[in-house]
């Protein structure tokens, strides 16, 4: 039997002994003082010499003289180190102050203060929402281009019946869904809704013909499951599944999110492009009010010509237990943040042996960015008091003092909980992924995009806004190492900061375009994957 499937047949010397030391001539041979001076010599007296310093002396003679340097160097080493405390003051205090591990205290307040007189002088924004952002070069520009492919005589028969279980939040969810589409097309399977693990929030029914189900005595768990590794290559859906989905004509690949490589030949690539920029769409309870949250969102920035920032910021209770970082809320932080920790993971971070180093992880750029350090970041970048921000986010952590000063540094921030009514969210509130889905589509419709954290949810609108956007994506990415260098400084100055934010930004536009390499995904490099290049006197002929 020969199933249809998309896929294509395929001598030694040794060292001279030192030369003995010279004897000082007797003529340049100094005598000391009763103070113990060398005579001859010049500058302030030296201090009498301790009985320890005495002793270390007489010891390191007599063991040059026997030659015993090397049986007796741990005697030499503490000799010399009694020395140097002989001859070197401590001060505990002193030295506290000036060995602190650098990022093991939370500046940015200090920071701030310092620099906040001179943001609210240098305000003067001159457009720099639209300005800051350069165009791409002639020639740079990228346009959608998925072809899809052509079935003038039909679809073949299937192969069988592809079941999937997806698993995490939302964008963990959608990669399930393009990837699994991905591999019904490889298969040449149909694929069946696959089953999420959050059901109460998508209710849709998994529906397999009764036939089939009366097979497996209408027990789901009796279809034979593939424990598919991750990036899983296209002949291993070759050579192990295709075979059995033959064999039995149904099978389950669970868990099944990043169970495909991203290496795989066009015409497979081409059907993750289309699952995800052009055939996913929100439903219409979740589209219709993201839609107006972006209308509305569009009228709050009358001054900026209906142009805003979206920021995403991580700064929620678990994200920020999870991360180990120190704050600035002393022992109250500590113990909450610890009693979060063991409900989160349980034990996970106070096994023996493990240390944790939270200056090490902030200047690592490792800590998640407070709502603080977000503001003078984008007010160094030179946004000013009148820029719109959008605050995608969850729960912020301790929110009612930590939103106070990016609150004052942007008066024009908004939230989805201040764009809807309350009314309005009622059927969102109590689920993360529809409110995560209004602040997508929020997010993809800004003018600039801020990501502060690493994750699925940025990665995925930095390609979905390349992929609208002529393969230009307006995201501020920044250097979070950097970043706590600057700000684990309060004596830092306002020009200086400034200075190295707006490189900072450039750098971000710089990577705005950016072609997808070896093994990267397709959902945040779309070039050239699902795009064509398209040249500028195309563009004009056009």
């Amino acid at each position: 039997m020969h199933a249809y499937n998309r896929l294509s047949s395929s001598a030694h010397s040794s060292p001279s002994p030192p030369s003995s030391p010279r004897r000082s001539s007797p003529r340049l041979r100094h005598g000391r003082n009763k103070s113990g001076r060398m005579q001859g010599s010049i500058g302030p007296p030296l201090p009498p010499r301790t009985f320890m310093q005495k002793f270390a002396w007489l010891l390191l003679s007599v063991l040059l003289k026997r030659h015993g340097l090397f049986l007796f160097a741990p005697l030499i080493y503490i000799s010399g180190m009694l020395l140097y405390m002989g001859t070197v003051s401590f001060d505990a205090g002193e030295v506290v102050r000036h060995h602190l591990a650098p990022g093991s205290v939370y500046r940015s307040p200090q920071v701030f203060e310092n620099l906040w007189p001179a943001m609210q002088i240098d305000n003067e924004t001159h457009n720099t929402l639209i300005a800051a952002w350069q165009h791409p070069r002639d020639g740079e520009k990228w346009r959608p281009c998925i072809k899809e492919t052509e079935n003038n005589g039909g679809l073949p028969a299937s192969n069988g019946y592809l079941f999937v279980e997806a698993n995490g939040g939302l964008n963990q969810q959608r990669v399930s869904i393009c990837n699994a589409v991905a591999v019904a097309y490889l298969l040449n399977a149909t694929l069946v809704i696959p089953n999420f693990h959050f059901n109460s929030i998508w209710k849709d029914p998994r529906k397999l013909p009764e036939a089939v189900m009366e097979k497996f005595d209408n027990n789901m768990s009796n279809i034979f499951n593939f424990k598919a590794k991750a990036w899983s290559p296209v002949n291993y859906y070759e050579e192990k599944v295709l075979p059995k989905l033959l064999e039995d004509g149904v099978i389950r690949i669970s868990p099944f999110a990043n169970r495909l490589s991203q290496e795989v030949p066009p015409s497979i690539q081409r059907m993750r492009c289309l699952a995800n920029y052009e055939a996913l769409r929100f439903v219409d309870p979740i589209g219709a009010l993201a839609d107006q949250l972006v209308q509305r969102m569009i009228q709050h920035s009358s001054t900026s010509n209906g142009k805003y920032i979206a920021v995403h910021l991580r700064f929620e209770e678990d994200m920020v237990a999870f991360s180990c970082c120190v704050y600035d809320g002393g022992k109250e932080e500590k113990e909450e943040l610890d009693v979060a920790r063991e409900k989160g993971w349980r034990g996970k971070f106070n096994r023996t042996g493990r240390v944790i180093r939270p200056g090490q992880i902030r200047m690592n750029g490792k800590c998640p960015l407070t709502p603080l350090e977000v503001g003078m970041m984008l007010r160094g970048m030179g946004f000013d008091n009148n820029t719109s921000i959008y605050l995608a986010a969850g729960k912020i952590y301790k929110a009612e003092k930590n939103m106070l000063p990016l609150k004052q540094m942007f008066p024009l921030l908004q939230t989805k909980e201040s764009l809807a009514t309350a009314d309005e969210l009622t059927p969102f509130k109590n689920y993360s992924s529809r409110m995560a889905a209004l602040d997508y589509s929020v997010c993809l419709h800004s003018e600039v995009f801020v990501t502060t954290q690493g994750g699925n949810f940025p990665h995925f609108l930095m390609g979905h806004r390349r992929y609208l956007y002529g393969g230009h994506s307006k995201t501020i990415k920044p250097d979070k190492r950097k970043l706590a260098l600057l700000l684990d400084n309060p004596k830092i100055s306002w020009k200086t900061f400034k200075q190295q934010m707006q490189a900072m930004r450039h750098h971000s536009d710089v990577k705005g375009i950016e072609i997808r390499k070896v093994n990267a995904s397709v959902y945040t490099f779309p070039a050239p994957d699902c795009m064509c290049r398209e040249r500028h006197m195309e563009t004009l002929e056009a």
